[in-house]
């Protein structure tokens, strides 16, 4: 069995990433090939499609979340992420599991909570109108006045295939949205069965080559690895002798490709899709990117490892881009990062005066 280096890996990461090099798809074709884009707030995915695609605009990906082309919704792992309406259709009831093994986390509070009759009233409500959460639990707690208020929310959040409600907002959607029923949406029916077999494919063709246990990670699903076992997949073995998966098909570049410069924003998949991540951050910095809170910080890479944070401002005017590198950077680099940083603001504040790329501490 060949085995990989950690660097071959993290090259063929980037390539399905389309971090080696920008390619020129549309943001719907994109988000498909990707399984979708962790959207914990709606500016994300507009970053992570501006960082993979030639000359990518927000008016693109504004006309897709209009014409129902892909929807913001609960999925994988029980967060929110953008993804095709097709997709949100064929894979909503294999996440179901996870879904629904999420209420666990209620604990007491979840006491006397019927999840059945939750969704159902839940269901009721929401055909009228889209509502906020808020909304949601207001009314439910008006019928079952003796139950948590937020275990009913979030009882309706996992259990009732919702997707979120756009607006003209900037990012398409408002701090607080409203949600919708998906079927009616995007004017289709679930999938009932789990194509879990078709699931793990996706997921090697965008972030392979990988283990079970990635997969896992990635999705929430568990046990996979009989799953993975039973597909005709090709087999590797990392440095640390464990069994990697992959589809025959996959990408797996020289070692030695060039990877530029690339700013990801906050909640990247890239950054929560393995168990292990050494493919694109060393154990290091990871106290610095994944914070206590569970957030996950807007990065860079150098060389297509994670080698620093960076944030965005604009006052009066100008436009500031700030980077926080974990180390020393070679002067080469420093100009790569000017000039991609200042594209980036160049895209996320089109009305600015002027731009400015700094190094913070």
């Amino acid at each position: 069995m060949a085995v990989l280096s950690v660097k071959a890996v993290n090259r063929a990461t980037l390539a399905r990433q389309l971090l080696l090099e920008r390619e020129g798809a549309t943001g719907v074709d994109v988000v498909r090939r990707l399984v979708g884009m962790q959207g914990q707030e709606p500016k994300h995915p507009y970053v992570g499609l501006w960082t993979r695609i030639t000359g990518f605009e927000e008016s693109e990906l504004d006309d897709a979340v209009k014409a129902r082309e892909v929807v913001r919704a609960t999925m994988f792992r029980g967060t929110l992420h953008l993804v095709t309406a097709a997709d949100y259709l064929r894979f909503r009831s294999t996440v179901s599991p996870v879904l629904e093994a999420g209420l666990k986390v209620l604990g007491d509070r979840g006491a006397g909570l019927e999840p059945a009759k939750v969704v159902a009233a839940a269901k009721k409500l929401l055909a009228k109108e889209p509502l906020t959460f808020t909304e949601v639990r207001d009314a439910l707690q008006q019928q079952f006045p003796e139950v948590n208020e937020r275990a009913l929310g979030f009882c309706t959040r996992m259990m009732v295939p919702l997707v979120m409600y756009p607006t003209d907002a900037r990012w398409s959607w408002s701090a607080n949205a409203r949600f919708t029923p998906a079927e009616d949406w995007i004017g289709g029916k679930l999938i009932a069965e789990s194509l879990a077999a078709e699931l793990v494919t996706r997921y090697l063709a965008a972030f392979g080559p990988a283990t079970p246990a990635d997969f896992q990670t990635w999705s929430g699903l568990q046990k996979a690895k009989p799953l993975f076992d039973s597909l005709e997949l090709e087999t590797f073995t990392d440095e640390a002798g464990k069994t990697l998966y992959d589809v025959p098909d996959g990408p797996r570049p020289d070692p030695d490709t060039a990877a530029p410069v690339r700013f990801l924003p906050e909640f990247d998949n890239v950054l929560l899709s393995h168990a292990k991540r050494e493919r694109i951050i060393a154990d290091e910095h990871k106290p610095a990117v994944y914070t206590k809170n569970l957030r996950v910080k807007a990065t860079y890479t150098v060389d297509g490892l994670v080698a620093g944070l960076w944030t965005a401002e604009k006052k009066r005017g100008v436009a500031t881009l700030t980077i926080t590198p974990f180390g020393r950077t070679l002067k080469k680099t420093m100009t790569e990062l000017e000039r991609e940083g200042t594209a980036l603001l160049e895209f996320l504040e089109p009305d600015a005066k002027s731009y400015a790329v700094v190094t913070g501490s």
